[in-house]
């Protein structure tokens, strides 16, 4: 188990640029083994959830060549996966599992999508249901945890409206309408992250979009593409934190994917009164890419609830562990959700901000973080519990805090940002 000490420090500057976006990644990787021919992809997320994708391609017959950030695979075309051997393993990534469950259920064989102890205890009822409706075939452990084994099938097109948010499950029907007779239809109740649409379309498939409504239509030929994908708003945010937690900061972020769809974070730090500002912002492959500049200004807080919960939740545990750092406090409801991801995240959260001496009010579906007047953080023994967010959220908290903390198995960071911590470490004067 790596362990990281984090001492407080008093600024942190200047200009970087962050991995890959891990969503545009999984998605441009698996959207190249189903067009023909050979496809490279620069920038590739280094994420070790991105590389589970990977090797399950290679298990389905694709051939993928990695040389630093780029990663060139060589497409069979929509039927052209083969058979894998082994058990598909998604490691920690439920994106991985998710859309890769949308593409099995259109193939010819049976496959098994497994993963880590905790992507075992995710649910996946959510994905099956649609999917079966489909056509498909899955059998999972207890009705609804994985390993999933699925068998594909000639899929039929359904209108699916989707009872919860979530960008994964709306990518894998989507996904499964590759194969599907007639025209797929997915109706989300709250718009998220729509990378899947932008990628279909700039792959060459007919994909259209009307208000809620995504459709896309079977059976088209998908061409190979030289792509670069834009670094990672979600991993960026922790540095934009940082400025916010240290009095004299000020950075650059270069190159950060700026999708509408997942700008809500800045939105909601600028209504708190951080000052960012967008600069270079350029269109690139359908994905709007730009350069975030931050400094530090003291923040009033906030309360994150209703739609947009499903538009920031990534980005809730490090708004959450910022809240001790603002005036009013960070107040967090309607995120049941972060429940079952890489850990209870609500739990996770409130165990280690009291640990630094925050005050917390922990909900069935949130949480309540008292702002400045609650005192200073001090520093502490911190458990991410596998979870590279929760890892990466607390690392920034301690920066402000009084006396060092450790950061308990800080190498779950990788699952998104490998050199987060060398990062962090070079841009701080302490």
């Amino acid at each position: 188990m790596s362990k990281q000490t984090i001492a407080p420090a008093k600024t942190i500057s200047g200009g970087l640029s962050v991995p890959g976006d891990k969503s545009i990644s999984h998605r441009y990787a698996i959207l190249a083994a189903l067009a023909e021919g050979r496809s490279e992809i620069h920038n590739f997320s280094a994420a070790a959830d991105c590389r589970s994708t990977l090797e399950c391609l290679r298990r389905l017959g694709i051939t993928v060549d990695v040389e630093k950030d780029r990663a060139t695979v060589h497409g069979r075309g929509l039927r052209g996966l083969k058979p894998p051997k082994k058990k598909l393993d998604a490691e920690n990534s439920g994106t991985t599992m998710r859309l890769l469950a949308g593409v099995l259920a259109g193939q010819w064989f049976t496959a098994v999508l497994t993963g880590d102890d905790s992507l075992r205890r995710r649910p996946m009822r959510r994905v099956m249901e649609p999917l079966a409706q489909m056509g498909a075939q899955i059998r999972a452990r207890d009705a609804e945890f994985a390993p999933l084994a699925i068998t594909g099938a000639a899929l039929k097109a359904i209108d699916y409206t989707l009872p919860v948010p979530s960008a994964q499950v709306k990518s894998a029907i989507l996904l499964a309408g590759l194969y599907a007779l007639g025209t797929t239809s997915v109706t989300e109740p709250v718009r998220t992250r729509d990378h899947t649409e932008l990628a279909l379309a700039e792959f060459g498939a007919g994909v259209r979009t009307s208000g809620a409504t995504v459709r896309i239509a079977c059976g088209p030929r998908l061409e190979a593409r030289q792509l670069a994908v834009p670094s990672d708003i979600s991993s960026a945010v922790f540095f934009l934190a940082a400025a916010l937690v240290l009095p004299g900061s000020n950075l650059l972020i270069s190159g950060c994917g700026l999708n509408p769809t997942r700008t809500a974070i800045l939105d909601f730090l600028a209504t708190m009164g951080a000052p960012i500002s967008l600069v270079n912002v350029s269109m690139r492959h359908g994905e709007l890419v730009g350069d975030i500049a931050i400094r530090h200004a003291p923040l009033a807080g906030g309360v994150v609830s209703g739609p947009l919960v499903a538009q920031l939740i990534d980005e809730l545990p490090m708004l959450a562990a910022l809240g001790p750092y603002t005036e009013q406090g960070i107040e967090i409801r309607d995120a049941r959700e972060l429940r079952v991801k890489e850990s209870d995240r609500i739990a996770a959260l409130a165990e280690n901000l009291r640990r630094m001496g925050a005050k917390v009010e922990e909900f069935p579906d949130g949480l309540k973080v008292e702002g400045k007047s609650a005192g200073k953080l001090r520093g502490a023994e911190i458990d991410p519990h596998g979870d590279h967010r929760i890892a990466m959220a607390f690392a920034v908290a301690a920066l402000g805090a009084q006396r060092n903390s450790r950061i308990l198995d800080a190498g779950c960071a990788a699952v998104s940002f490998p050199d987060f911590f060398s990062t962090l470490d070079q841009l701080l004067d302490r």
